[in-house]
C-alpha cells in the first residue's frame, strides 16, 4: 500500500512540474486534492484512517489487473496512454477499467514513461564551469539586432567582452550575421590583445555565426578554446545578456532607427567608449572595465580602503562595524556549479 501511495505522490507531482493543475492530476489518480497534501505532509505515507486495513470492495482483482496489462500492452494500444485507450475501448462497446484505474496498474508496473511514439527527450549537459582569475583568458561574445529606417530590416552589432574586466574588447557593426565576419573581428582582436595559443577561452549561444565552419576554423588557427550555450538557454551566456541590456537602455540610445550603417557605427563607439572607460561597473567594485584590465584597479582599491580607514580613525563613533570591503574581486565564474556559485 505504501508503494502504491508513494507511486501517485511522484505521478501527480510529476504532472505540476509539466504544468497540470494539481486538483485534475488527483482526479486521474482517484484522489482528492486535500488527500494528496496530506499524504505529501506524511513523510512516511501511513494510513490515518481507522478502517485503512478493510479492502475496498470494488477492488480489482488480479486477473483484471493483468487484462489491463495485456491490453495497454498490444500493439494497438501500447504507444497511447491511458487517457486515449480507454475511450478508444468504449467506442468498441468495451469497458475493462476506469482511466484512473489503468493510471495505477501502469504505474504500479512503471509502463508510463514515454508511451506515445515520440523521440526521447534529450537531456543536454550543461556547458562545463569556466574560472577566470585574470584578463584575456575567457571571453564572452553575441550578436544583436539594430534597428534600420527599413522595417524588418536590421544592423547586427558583433560585441566580445572580456568577463575578467568587463572589457568590450572588439566590436562591429555589420549589415549581416557571417561566420566569416566573425571571423576576422576574432583574429582583429587577437591581435591587438596579443593573444597566445590555447590562452583564451571563447563563450558563446549556438548561433550559425558562432558555430559556422569559418569561425571554428579560425578559432582552431588562433589556438582558442570554445564554449557553447545550450540550445535556447540565455542564462548561460550571462554577460553578453547583461551587456547588451546596458547598451539598450542607455538614455542615448535613439528612440528612432539608425539612418545608416554608419550613423549605428559611431553610436556604437561612443557607447564602447563610455562604457570602457567611464562606466564605474558594480561587479568590479566600482572601477571601469579598462582599470580593471590595465591593472589599475589594485591602486584605486587600496586607496579607497586607506580613505575609508582614515575616516573610521578620524570618527569611530560613526562606524558600528568594519569598513566597507574594498578589496578585489579575484575570480569570475562562467556557469559555475551550484557549490561554487554560492561560495562566490
Amino acid at each position: 500500500m505504501s508503494h502504491v501511495r508513494v507511486e501517485m505522490i511522484n505521478l501527480i507531482q510529476q504532472a505540476q512540474l509539466s504544468g497540470a493543475r494539481q486538483t485534475k492530476a488527483c482526479e486521474i489518480v482517484g484522489i482528492s486534492a486535500k488527500t494528496f497534501q496530506r499524504w505529501s505532509q506524511n513523510k512516511h505515507h501511513r494510513d490515518g484512517r481507522l478502517d485503512a486495513g478493510v479492502e475496498p470492495a470494488n477492488k480489482l482483482t488480479t486477473l483484471e489487473r493483468q487484462r489491463i496489462i495485456k491490453i495497454a500492452n498490444s500493439p494497438e494500444y501500447a504507444h497511447l496512454p491511458p487517457s486515449k485507450i480507454v475511450p478508444m475501448l468504449a467506442d468498441k462497446g468495451l469497458y475493462i477499467a476506469s482511466e484512473s484505474s489503468f493510471y495505477r496498474v501502469l504505474s504500479a508496473e512503471h509502463q508510463l514513461n514515454h508511451r506515445q511514439k515520440m523521440r526521447v527527450t534529450k537531456h543536454i549537459k550543461k556547458p562545463r564551469a569556466l574560472t577566470a582569475t585574470s584578463f584575456n583568458q575567457i571571453y564572452s561574445w553575441d550578436i544583436t539586432y539594430l534597428p534600420s529606417m527599413v522595417k524588418g530590416v536590421f544592423f547586427y552589432l558583433y560585441l566580445v567582452m572580456d568577463i575578467y574586466s568587463r572589457k568590450i574588447v572588439g566590436w562591429q557593426v555589420y549589415e549581416e550575421e557571417s561566420s566569416a565576419l566573425a571571423a576576422d573581428l576574432m583574429t582583429d582582436i587577437c591581435q591587438r590583445e596579443d593573444i597566445k595559443q590555447n590562452q583564451v577561452t571563447l563563450h558563446s549561444d549556438n548561433g550559425s555565426p558562432m558555430k559556422g565552419a569559418t569561425m571554428l576554423a579560425t578559432l582552431q588557427a588562433l589556438g582558442i578554446m570554445h564554449s557553447f550555450s545550450r540550445p535556447s538557454v540565455s542564462n548561460d551566456n550571462p554577460y553578453s545578456e547583461s551587456l547588451f541590456r546596458t547598451l539598450k537602455y542607455r538614455p542615448e540610445y535613439p528612440d528612432a532607427a539608425f539612418k545608416n550603417l554608419m550613423a549605428a557605427r559611431v553610436w556604437v563607439s561612443g557607447f564602447v567608449d563610455w562604457y570602457n572607460k567611464e562606466h564605474l561597473h558594480s561587479a568590479i567594485k566600482f572601477v571601469t572595465p579598462h582599470q580593471r584590465h590595465t591593472g589599475e584597479e589594485r591602486k584605486i582599491l587600496e586607496n579607497r580602503k586607506q580613505v575609508y580607514k582614515q575616516a573610521k580613525l578620524n570618527n569611530p563613533t560613526r562606524w558600528s562595524g568594519g569598513i566597507r570591503n574594498w578589496d578585489r574581486v579575484n575570480r569570475v565564474y562562467l556557469n559555475p556549479v551550484k557549490e561554487i556559485s554560492r561560495a562566490a
